[in-house]
């Protein structure tokens, strides 16, 4: 039997379609919407879950990440297509690329149109990305995310608008390195809150956190990295305790730099050991600081 594309389905808009109140809930299978993309090349199917990705936790990624790597124990899958919910699809796919380790392509892919819709943008989405998965000149770039005739690797990715048809754009100018892949582990016993800051906060929130007793936390900063004053000594506090904390910025473009002084200062924080998490936005921030924690490597490592 010769090489094919196995594509592998977890619901979200592409797979939507509206019940008789108007909700839009996942119904298409696998194996539907390829027929529905109009690709000819050799391609298998296998629905995984059906989830909105905004209901896509930790455990789904382990799971998902088992089964990429399983399909990929098999010399006939030639690379692997990934349909997914936009909400979450840059975290996703930044969970696979960490620790994807194999030339063969990894490709996400969904749409912002259900697949019921007059004008479904989800079919060409989905041929395209198997396209990009089929073509050997992709091999060793990595998990990638083709949407809206656009190709882009997983690292720095963030979606950038709630309805226009190109969601996703990187948050740098240009792609960035890969870290070297790590070995999975579980992800999913982790606890890793988002704190958002805003100006003047006081330090209820990441006194919340604390609480929770968190394996890490990821602050949502303001311009390069920096919070109020009573945020930062309430950070300052997590730090002393050993809870491991990764700054990443709430502006949708540029790199977290820790400049400033004061007790909100992202100086400040970086001296106390705060991570500045680069280029990489909240939520693959916690992504990227969860596989380290899980995989025993120090987080500084994957940002």
């Amino acid at each position: 039997m010769g090489e094919f594309t196995l594509v592998i389905t977890t619901g979200g808009t592409i797979a939507c379609t509206q019940n008789a109140s108007g909700a839009l809930v996942p119904t298409r299978t696998a194996a539907e919407l390829v027929a529905a993309s109009g690709s000819g090349l050799p391609v298998r199917t296998y629905d995984a879950v059906r989830l909105d990705s905004s209901s896509v936790g930790l455990g789904d990624i382990d799971m998902l990440r088992g089964l990429v790597s399983s399909a990929l124990d098999d010399a006939s899958v030639s690379s692997v297509v990934v349909t997914h919910g936009t909400d979450s699809l840059a975290e996703t796919a930044l969970a696979l690329d960490l620790v994807h380790d194999d030339p063969r392509p990894v490709v996400l892919t969904g749409a912002m149109r259900p697949a019921d819709h007059p004008h479904p943008d989800g079919p060409e989405n989905l041929r395209r990305a198997i396209d990009v998965a089929a073509d050997r000149l992709r091999r060793g770039t990595g998990v990638l995310v083709h949407f809206g005739g656009e190709t882009l690797p997983a690292r720095g990715l963030q979606k950038v608008h709630t309805s226009d048809l190109h969601a996703f754009a990187l948050a740098s100018e240009r792609p960035l390195p890969r870290p070297v892949a790590v070995q999975p582990a579980p992800l999913a016993p982790l606890r890793i809150p988002i704190i958002r800051a805003w100006a003047g906060a006081d330090a209820e929130l990441v006194r919340a956190a604390a609480q929770l007793n968190p394996d890490g936390v990821v602050v949502e900063a303001l311009g390069a990295g920096n919070v109020s004053d009573a945020m930062g000594e309430a950070i300052a506090g997590l730090l002393s305790a050993g809870v491991p904390v990764v700054v990443a910025s709430s502006v949708p473009n540029g790199e977290v730099a820790f400049e400033y002084g004061g007790a909100g200062g992202g100086s400040t924080l970086g001296a106390l050991g705060a991570i500045p998490a680069g280029f990489l936005r909240a939520g693959q921030a916690r992504i990227a600081l969860a596989t380290a924690l899980s995989s025993g490597v120090a987080p500084q490592t994957l940002f």
